[in-house]
């Protein structure tokens, strides 16, 4: 269990603009940030971070919260890992408490938790075999150093061997008590009839797989050998951490480059990767060998919207990449390719150039998707028409994927530039596709978008519950702001949270919403303690629900401007908040007042004697028409 002491100092030093940075390309708009939802495929940004707060909140999807509940929603983190990943990154000693764990506290981690700590024995295992044994010297490093890998590359991306010994691992993770059920779910071993486990990656060089925050999900791992009749790479198989259509390889060492330089490079392989970055270009990461998925895609759209896709020359599998292109498209992406020269990929060019001439030759052979399907295209062509007008319509339905009017518009100028076409008929194309798209959309998509139009009737709104919400808001905003109260002739001054406490008390009102139950109790509590708990007490809480609550009520989606530059001044905020205090507190006391009419009224034909019912509404009545004056409802 983490100190408070560390919880503390970690809430103290951690910046919410620096761990969602490295998630979400984030631009200024006011004293916030605002960038893309991680959360939901959207094209205007309603993801707000406001570092003077800190906190965020996704207006798209309603979640929010401080920094550390953006790591326990987008890596799957519990609250204790969420703590020390932020420790780690902000070089904090974490100080646990020296209570021990129940035998159901450590089943209570789950399988999930289990799975990454073998991922993390495993690495260190691999690593330790590499640098420190002969076999993995003479072997391992001695096959890196051909690929003219640098040391401190080789220890960024973490990589190791696995040694010729068949269970050299599974017996070592089986004598530390890692069981046999949680070996072969992850994949790193193998076990037979007869229960003898062996390894999966035995003499191979090991590449680890990490998330997006640095964790370990899976491994790579390429054979050295060349006379086996195995495959030369193998990866880990699908489990409940590792999915490999939702990773891409070296995004947590190529993240923070992406987003400086607002564009991602785009490679197939592990060494691609690799090599680049030993040749100074960082913002690259690699789809594995698999299919570019729009997992994947949305991956980078986290980062940058640009991507360049960096191929060798093979022929097949330039063609095959024209569904990657279609797919950044209606990802939104903005889409360029790099050709290498015949017989290079990215990894081959990088080893054999400098790295002014790479950096170079990736810039000045960037061709748009335009361009680049017209060359690739056009050389089966050669001059026969029908294949000319194949590539042209290949071309356009390429442009149809693309969202933006605006860019299908300036993307089919430049097609009927490079074919000396009339615009007008490259339109009539992409109508006639677009026609076409639509008329084979399943009805299930079009019945969904039917239900999205059924609106509810107004009645539908519990207006109590709007007031009891909007109560709880300014308890949250303004709780400890005093305020200035008079009765009779004398004055006195109280807080925001005990005027409205006194409200509901006095009323004898109990709460609607489970939730803002929680936060009443927890503002009592305060102030048993003398301790007035307004909004930032709550997102410190380990409780997801309240700290989404609040960090809604505490970030606006949209600022308004800075008036007083233009020498137009408004009322100070304790006098608003005074104002606003007092007109809620009696909107909510007339709306409770007219519940309980209506339930005394609906409770008259069961009663014998209904006497005392009508003389409480006939008070009820005289207190809601007092209050009515009160608002300047004269009816």
């Amino acid at each position: 269990m983490i100190a408070k002491s560390t919880i503390d100092k970690i809430f103290s030093v951690i910046r919410v603009e620096e761990i969602i940075g490295e998630y979400v390309q984030l631009k200024k708009a006011g004293t916030n940030l605002k960038g893309l939802s991680p959360f939901r495929d959207e094209k205007t940004p309603s993801f707000v971070v406001s570092p003077s707060k800190q906190i965020w909140k996704d207006f798209s999807t309603g979640k929010g919260g401080t920094a550390i509940s953006f790591l326990m929603e987008i890596e799957n983190f519990t609250y204790p890992e969420a703590l020390k990943y932020a420790a780690k990154k902000y070089s904090i000693d974490v100080e646990e408490s020296a209570i021990a764990q129940t035998p159901e506290q450590k089943a209570a981690q789950g399988e999930r938790e289990q799975l990454f700590k073998i991922h993390e024995v495993a690495l260190d295992f691999f690593i330790q075999q590499l640098h420190q044994t002969e076999e993995g010297k003479s072997v391992g490093i001695s096959y890196l150093r051909e690929r003219d890998l640098r040391i401190d590359i080789i220890e960024k991306f973490q990589l190791g061997y696995s040694p010729i010994q068949k269970n050299a691992f599974t017996r070592m993770a089986l004598e530390r008590g890692y069981g046999k059920e949680l070996l072969e779910k992850s994949g790193l071993s193998i076990f037979n009839d007869r229960n003898q486990g062996i390894d999966r990656f035995r003499e191979r060089i090991i590449f680890p797989i990490h998330s997006f925050s640095g964790r370990v999900l899976g491994f790579g791992a390429r054979l050295l050998k060349n006379n086996q009749k195995v495959a030369k790479y193998l990866n880990s198989p699908e489990s409940e951490i590792y999915h490999k259509s939702h990773v891409l390889y070296g995004l947590n060492q190529s993240k923070q480059a992406i987003s400086r330089a607002d564009l991602c490079l785009l490679v197939e392989g592990y060494m691609d990767v690799i090599s680049l970055h030993q040749h100074g270009v960082e913002n690259v990461v690699a789809s594995s060998g698999t299919a570019l998925s729009e997992e994947q895609i949305k991956l980078i759209k986290r980062l940058t919207e640009n991507v360049t896709i960096l191929f060798d020359s093979d022929q097949a599998g330039i063609k095959a990449s024209f569904r990657s292109i279609d797919m950044l498209l209606v990802q939104g992406m903005n889409v360029r390719i790099v050709l290498f020269p015949d017989g290079h990929d990215p990894d081959s060019f990088a080893r054999s150039h400098s790295r002014e001439n790479l950096q170079d030759y990736i810039t000045s052979n960037a061709l748009d998707f335009i361009n680049f399907k017209a060359e690739v295209l056009l050389k089966d062509a050669a001059n026969d028409p029908i294949k000319i007008s194949d590539a042209i319509k290949d071309i356009v339905r390429s442009v149809a994927k693309v969202s933006s009017p605006l860019k299908q518009e300036v993307y089919l100028k430049e097609v009927a530039t490079r074919f000396t076409l009339s615009e007008q008929s490259l339109f009539n194309e992409l109508a006639y596709i677009k026609n076409a798209e639509r008329a084979v959309k399943p009805a299930k998509k079009e019945l969904r978008n039917n239900l999205e139009k059924v609106e509810l009737p107004e009645n539908s709104v519990d207006a109590l519950l709007v007031l009891e919400e909007k109560l709880i808001e300014i308890m949250l905003k303004y709780g400890d702001l005093v305020l200035v109260r008079s009765e009779g002739e004398e004055q006195f001054q109280t807080t925001v949270i005990e005027e409205v406490l006194s409200h509901l008390e006095e009323d004898g009102y109990q709460m609607r919403s489970i939730l803002n139950s929680k936060i009443i109790h927890e503002i009592k509590k305060g102030l048993e303690e003398n301790e007035l708990r307004k909004g930032d007490f709550f997102l410190k809480l380990l409780d997801e629900d309240l700290s989404v609550k609040t960090a809604g009520v505490l970030i606006e989606q949209h600022e308004t401007s800075d008036w007083a530059k233009h020498n137009i001044f408004f009322k100070k905020e304790k006098d608003v908040v005074s104002t606003l205090v007092e007109e809620v507190i009696i909107r909510h006391k007339r709306e409770f007042i007219m519940q309980m009419i209506s339930g005394l009224k609906q409770g008259l034909a069961a009663e014998d004697d209904p006497t005392t019912s009508y003389k409480r509404i006939v008070q009820l009545n005289k207190l809601k028409m007092d209050i009515d004056q009160m608002l300047h409802r004269i009816l």
